[in-house]
């Protein structure tokens, strides 16, 4: 679909946007983390921006009107069972806290560990913070894979049938009541995905080179 933009039998038209959204967002990112631009709540928007490009909507709320398609914060409260996230009225200011703390790191850290434990952490405040309507799982992803790009490491990746054991990993991790985050379930689990993702394409490199070179048939 990508290459040809050919789309899949049987999916919806808002399936097929979303996936062209999200690689136009990953496009973007990778673009952005080249000339090491840093990283802002504008920035954040924009990535958020280009993920809902075609999916976003206008929304009406009682705090006014918000687009999710231009990567505006969400005015209303959002909540996930039990689980309510940042108060709509301060996410501007916990996403700003972020971006500080984000791009005062982003320089310190040399190590891959270090640098993929940086990404996980960004990318688990900032669904936590949960800042809009929409796309907060795949912009924060993005944002991951932003300082990955930009540390020029191999991009992080969530196995399809392993989402239920990261939504665990997300909840686990989120803080009870006053106390601190527990942050080990979501970085126990990225890395196992970054293993299980590399661990895969060693396989395929190895099993492409006992197939020989390649033959020349004139």
């Amino acid at each position: 679909m990508i290459v040809d933009g050919i789309t899949a039998k049987g999916k919806p038209l808002y399936d097929h946007n979303m996936v062209k959204d999200h690689f136009g967002a990953l496009r973007f990112i990778v673009e952005e983390a080249r000339k090491k631009r840093e990283i802002t709540p504008v920035f954040i928007q924009e990535i958020s921006a280009h993920v809902m490009r075609t999916t976003g909507s206008i929304i009406h709320s009682s705090a006014g009107d918000y687009d999710s398609s231009k990567g505006d914060w969400r005015k209303s409260s959002v909540h996930v069972g039990d689980r309510y996230f940042v108060n709509y009225q301060k996410i501007e200011r916990e996403v700003t806290r972020l971006c500080e703390i984000l791009n005062q790191r982003i320089k310190q850290v040399q190590t891959p560990d270090s640098i993929y434990q940086l990404a996980f952490d960004a990318h688990f405040y900032l669904v936590s913070i949960h800042p809009f309507a929409d796309g907060n799982g795949r912009t924060s992803r993005l944002l991951m894979n932003y300082i990955l790009s930009y540390h020029q490491l191999p991009l992080a990746t969530i196995f399809k049938e392993d989402k239920l054991e990261y939504y665990q990993a997300l909840e686990a991790s989120r803080p009870q009541d006053d106390e601190d985050p527990d942050l080990c379930p979501i970085r126990d689990f990225m890395f196992a995905q970054q293993m299980k993702y590399l661990s895969m394409e060693i396989k395929k490199y190895r099993q492409a080179e006992k197939k020989g070179g390649m033959r020349f048939i004139f």
